[in-house]
């Protein structure tokens, strides 16, 4: 089926070219592969192309604080003071603000790297707002875990909420969808006392696995009561069973809520083979929530997100891409030659078969269970009148809320409060390209 509506694509060309470091399992150059295929399959021709204009600091203050930014921009600006001072700096960083540490390493150039796929979301959500688009895509964004005035699980900036802030400026009623294996959790936690914005994140859930949130008990606190929808899953999870909870629950909520406009972090992490993920998801399973959500023509800002075996990711952010222009059915399955041919060996295919080895751990039960207590929870969802101009305000108290709720969940079962680290840290990796890619 051809697409009639406009889709907005930004893309900055030096994005690839930030590095986490050799062992870190993000790579922002699977942006540029991504970008690469887009280009070598024809689909630029269908997109409108953007340069992302940096988001400046002021603008990021919406919902960070000032200190915290100041300590992420001051990352640079230390590097060649004499040892002692740069040590001290960065202690400094690490305690207060989380910079630094395992997961969230400092590196050259952070800030500018933040202001790019922090800049691409907001103007993305401009374009929706004042209409220039229908869809708007940008596959560096979507980095859901980063927190007010703290940096969590590889993310600095959380774009996503401050693109939902604009977005809340001219739409009532926002939905947030986050099909990453990783919970959703600062986004959740910045609109848990709001009804104007609906969080929804499908995820692993084992009580230790990173962020260690993300039950069925937490369901939004106040006004903001049964708007946060929490989908935890368990390791294998395959298209048939997924599709099986997304399309009931994802028809329900579009009924109850009416939301207008869409927000969908697609973490490409849910996909088979991803280095920190267990799913079994293909890609044209993971494809088919956007194909899904299309069908409901609002407006829609399409992220990126977590994925971490980057020639999958690339796959996947291609069709995504084919899929939101229209263009999937055009799409041959052999990879015309690119930049990066030999790096998609054996079969140089567009798509990835699910492991057939990987035992589905969420069962029938299981899986009813969690339709029937997310369906019932939703019977008390009533679609939001009144003012779009009146932006809900991000009080502290929705975090001490979720907080508190998120350990009664615990307590009632019986879940070890200690979640696991994000970063797989023992994970070997080398400096070069070929190791950088997961190919071995």
């Amino acid at each position: 089926m051809d697409n009639k509506r406009k889709v907005s694509y930004f893309y900055d060309a030096e994005l690839g070219d930030f590095y986490y470091g050799p062992t870190h399992p993000m790579k922002p150059h699977r942006v540029r592969m991504a970008h690469d295929l887009i280009v070598r399959y024809d689909l630029y021709k269908h997109l409108q192309v953007f340069t992302p204009v940096p988001c400046p600091s002021d603008d990021m203050c919406a919902f960070h604080s000032k200190e915290y930014l100041t300590g992420l921009k001051s990352v640079d600006q230390f590097k060649g003071a004499d040892k002692r001072t740069e040590k001290a700096h960065y202690e400094r960083l690490k305690d207060t603000f989380n910079l630094g540490v395992a997961d969230c390493p400092v590196f050259a150039n952070i800030f500018k790297y933040c202001q790019s796929y922090t800049g691409a979301s907001i103007g993305a959500a401009v374009q929706l707002n004042y209409g220039h688009a229908d869809i708007c895509i940008n596959w560096a964004g979507g980095l859901h875990h980063a927190r007010k005035g703290r940096a969590s699980g590889f993310c600095y900036i959380n774009d996503i909420v401050l693109a939902i802030l604009e977005l809340l400026k001219y739409h009532r009623r926002v939905l947030y969808l986050d099909i990453d294996v990783h919970h959703g959790d600062r986004v959740e936690e910045a609109f848990y006392t709001t009804d104007r914005v609906m969080t929804v994140s499908f995820h692993k859930y084992d009580g230790e696995f990173f962020p260690g949130t993300g039950n069925l008990g937490e369901v939004g606190a106040g006004p903001g009561q049964y708007y946060a929808i929490n989908v935890p899953l368990s390791d294998g999870m395959d298209d048939e069973s997924y599709e099986g909870l997304f399309r009931p629950i994802m028809d329900t909520i579009m009924a109850k809520y009416q939301p207008d406009a869409i927000v969908l972090q697609s973490g490409a992490d849910s996909l088979t083979g991803d280095r920190l993920g267990k799913f079994n998801l293909t890609i044209q399973g993971h494809a088919r929530c956007h194909e899904y959500m299309m069908r409901f023509g609002k407006p829609m800002l399409v992220l990126g997100g977590g994925g971490y075996k980057i020639v999958n990711v690339a796959r996947c952010w291609t069709y995504e891409t084919a899929v939101l222009t229209g263009q999937a059915r055009n799409l041959r399955q052999d990879m015309p030659p690119n930049e990066y041919y030999e790096l998609f060996k054996p079969d140089h295919s567009l798509f990835i078969p699910k492991d057939d080895q990987l035992k589905n751990d969420n069962t029938k039960q299981r899986l009813d269970q969690i339709r029937t207590t997310i369906l019932e929870n939703l019977r008390h969802v009533q679609p939001v009148s009144g003012d779009c101009r009146v932006v809900p305000n991000l009080s502290k108290q929705a975090a001490a809320v979720q907080q508190q709720q998120q350990q009664m969940v615990q307590q009632q079962w019986q879940v070890n409060p200690g979640a696991a680290l994000h970063a797989a840290s023992n994970q070997a990796a080398d400096s070069n390209l070929q190791r950088d890619m997961d190919l071995g």
